[in-house]
């Protein structure tokens, strides 16, 4: 069956990252007294940001209620923004517009979708002016759906979007254990990890992606191969 949509994670995969989500969140914990360490925040990344908040907040033995979780990710949100407005080093990942428009040319569909929330995700894609270049054609932040990864929601609602019924014409890449689950649990017909965010090879194989690769250049051979 031939693919017709490719879901892409954002930071990490599509988006250089130079730790600067990890950076934020060590940020935004530090503002309320918390001091947590990179190693602990990258198993993390993926996830919705307020249930990754809530479970370094465990990890570390804090008091935790629901305002303090509003009030780290804002702090979170305030960094991120400042970063994915306007820092140099935004960038898309080196091969990234281009394996884009190599599946666009074969009909294939290319979503995002993220753990951050829509706002952020919004100035990404006004920073990289991905849809305006005809590169994306949809993308999707984890408060926009009931929850967010490991759950199958966001990909089911660009699906939905995108007139696709079947989730074996879609193929999920991602650079985390919960993007891997995510694609998983949304029934993909292929799950690709990628070695260039917060998951090493190692890291990354006990969650039995289909395929892990060490740059998004590797990507169209897998798909194409298999149509």
């Amino acid at each position: 069956m031939p693919v017709k949509l490719a879901v892409f994670d954002i930071a990490g995969t599509t988006v250089a990252d130079d730790s600067a989500v990890a950076v934020a969140f060590s940020k935004a914990f530090d503002v309320y007294g918390y001091t947590v360490a990179e190693e602990d925040i990258k198993p993390l990344m993926g996830y919705k940001k307020p249930v990754a908040i809530q479970i370094m907040l465990e990890k570390i033995g804090a008091e935790m209620d629901a305002e303090l979780v509003d009030d780290i990710h804002r702090e979170f949100e305030i960094e991120m923004l400042d970063h994915y407005e306007y820092s140099p080093a935004v960038r898309a990942m080196p091969g990234a517009e281009e394996v884009m428009m190599q599946l666009k040319e074969k009909g294939i569909r290319i979503a995002l979708n993220t753990g951050f929330s829509k706002v952020i995700a919004d100035a990404i894609m006004s920073r990289l002016q991905w849809v305006e270049k005809g590169l994306v054609d949809d993308y999707i932040a984890s408060d926009e759906v009931e929850e967010g990864r490991p759950q199958p929601f966001m990909i089911q609602a660009l699906m939905q979007r995108g007139g696709i019924d079947d989730p074996k014409e879609v193929i999920k890449i991602g650079d985390t254990e919960v993007d891997v689950n995510e694609g998983r649990n949304a029934g993909c017909a292929i799950v690709v990890a990628v070695t260039t965010g917060a998951f090493t090879r190692s890291q990354l194989e006990p969650y039995a992606p289909d395929h892990i690769i060490n740059n998004l250049s590797e990507l169209p051979a897998l798909i194409f191969e298999r149509d």
